[in-house]
């Protein structure tokens, strides 16, 4: 199985990769397929036009210093990663991107405890419990429309509301107010939409369709211009729910739309699951928190991003903390962090200030995932700090950044969550894509219509690990399989947890791939 196609996740290159994160050689290997360690041959010798870069060394998968590191690690598929220290060892392979994504999601045994949560602080959370209709909807005879309630065939004679005493024309029965009137055969009484119906009443004429005549006595009588059937414009008791009727199954995620049929049946409060709760460490002493780049230094771009796309995710996420290149501030930032995840951004390679592989080692964590074969974003990791608390370690890039983003945080919060993961969503590239030999890549695409394949995914430029660009114009991310892929072929799509471009009616980026346009490079 290639890192872009489907199949079985614990197939020969889940063995594989397993088999390398627990520092053994792979004992399967299928035909024509690339030793990730070099034994095939090792790295070709130019990579793409798309993919520059120089080849990597000793068959290590591609340039990046976090590839240096890998710990000796024991366990099984399902992200139960016993680990040593932290060591580093060369030459070791990268895990492949959808076993790197599937650690993730199974690295915690389940979701957060559950509790409840009042209906305005439970938006985005997941139900912990069925949502069963605690009345009947609705819970009385209601009129669908505003109008007259009628009894039986017409014409009818117009009455006033029993509770209507005052000068002008009689509103009739509104919504909210209680009614005891009773409606003889070949009466009517206005109605509001909404008001209950009055007891004798067979169906409801709406305004438009009615037409009111003044008698010389004074009375009124009420035609229309067909007869009206039983039952028209009535919402009946029950029509929707009974009391007791399930309305949505636990697992559910808490939209607006749940929220108003959460308290239409009665509920002030939802069984759900808690928010995992995210700490946010932005690392380098080279990040500007305002103004323009200037002196060397650049502005901070992952502190304003991280916290408003954790909280799309579900998470609760506090304002990043700014630690700059400090190995003591970061040991005490984790030592003391109680947060479910802990999410770093940049150190995560072996310079001189990247210090997040040195901590992690001083506090004994585990290394669940230590590099991913993916472009970009590669140098990512995932680790363990206590039995239910994690980080991942996100590289420095932008766009890098996000790719770990939604490669190693999103399927581990999505599992704190308790939210269950999107169906796979494959569309047509509008233009072609060249890959990394080996590596799956994530591209930024945006949605359009074609007339031979419908709805396809246009690739963006400004796609380079350091670039914001394509993704700030995006619908979602592509992914791409290791060698590419040709326009028409189907990819799979990681859309993004925010209304997108094509479904907002945004106007369609003009920042459209171009083979010709430079990239940035893929780390």
């Amino acid at each position: 199985m290639t890192d872009g196609e489907h199949g079985d996740p614990f197939g020969d290159e889940f063995a594989d990769a397993l088999a390398l994160v627990n520092g053994t050689a792979p004992t399967r290997r299928r035909s024509g397929t690339a030793d990730p360690q070099g034994a095939s041959g090792g790295a070709p010798a130019e990579y793409a036009a798309d993919c520059a870069g120089p080849p990597p060394t000793g068959g290590a998968p591609g340039p990046g210093r976090a590839e240096q590191h890998r710990p000796a690690t024991s366990g099984d598929a399902h992200g139960a990663v016993s680990t040593g220290p932290v060591t580093r060892s060369s030459g070791h392979a990268a895990t492949p991107w959808r076993i790197a994504r599937d650690l993730a999601e199974r690295a915690v045994p389940g979701p957060v405890e559950p509790g409840t949560a009042e209906l305005a602080d439970a938006l985005g959370r997941t139900l912990a419990a069925p949502l069963k209709a605690l009345t009947d909807l609705p819970s009385f005879d209601t009129s669908a429309m505003d109008g007259w309630a009628v009894a039986g065939p017409g014409p009818w004679r117009v009455d006033r509301a029993a509770d209507d005493t005052g000068p002008g024309p009689d509103p009739g029965i509104l919504a909210g107010h209680a009614t005891t009137a009773v409606l003889p055969d070949g009466h009517a009484l206005p109605i509001a939409t909404g008001a209950r119906i009055p007891t004798g009443a067979t169906a409801v004429l709406r305004s438009e369709h009615g037409e009111v005549l003044e008698l010389p006595d004074g009375r009124a009588r009420l035609y229309a211009p067909r007869p009206v059937p039983p039952g028209q414009d009535i919402r009946p008791r029950g029509q929707e729910c009974r009391c007791g009727d399930q309305l949505l199954p636990a697992g559910t995620l808490v939209t607006p739309a749940v929220l108003g049929l959460a308290a239409a049946a009665g509920y002030d409060e939802l069984a759900a699951h808690p928010r995992p709760r995210v700490e946010v460490l932005v690392l380098g002493d080279e990040l500007l928190r305002d103004g323009l780049p200037q002196g060397g230094r650049i502005r901070d771009a992952l502190g304003p991003m991280l916290a408003p796309w954790l909280r799309a995710l579900g998470a609760e996420a506090a304002p990043p903390r700014h630690l700059g290149d400090d190995a003591e501030a970061l040991h005490e930032a984790l030592a003391g962090s109680t947060a479910d995840l802990v999410i770093t951004t940049g150190g995560t390679a072996s310079g001189p200030v990247d210090h997040v592989h040195p901590t992690l080692q001083r506090l004994g964590a585990e290394l669940l995932v230590d590099g991913v074969a993916v472009r970009p974003g590669h140098p990512m990791l995932l680790a363990r700090l206590a039995p239910r608390r994690h980080l991942v370690g996100l590289p420095g890039n932008p766009l890098a950044a996000v790719s770990g983003l939604l490669t190693l945080a999103e399927p581990l919060l999505r599992t704190l969550a308790a939210r269950h993961p999107a169906a796979p969503y494959r569309v047509p590239l509008a233009a072609a894509v060249p890959g990394h030999p080996r590596d799956t890549r994530l591209v930024p695409v945006a949605y359009r219509d074609d007339d031979r394949h419908g709805l396809v995914a246009g690739p963006l430029h400004f796609h380079g690990p350091a670039m914001l660009r394509g993704i700030a114009a995006a619908d979602a991310m592509a992914v791409v399989p290791a060698g590419g892929a040709e326009r028409g072929t189907e990819v799979e799509l990681l859309e993004l947890p925010w209304p997108t471009g094509w479904s907002a009616g945004w106007p369609t980026p003009d920042t459209c791939y171009d083979p010709a346009a430079p990239t940035g490079g893929t780390a």
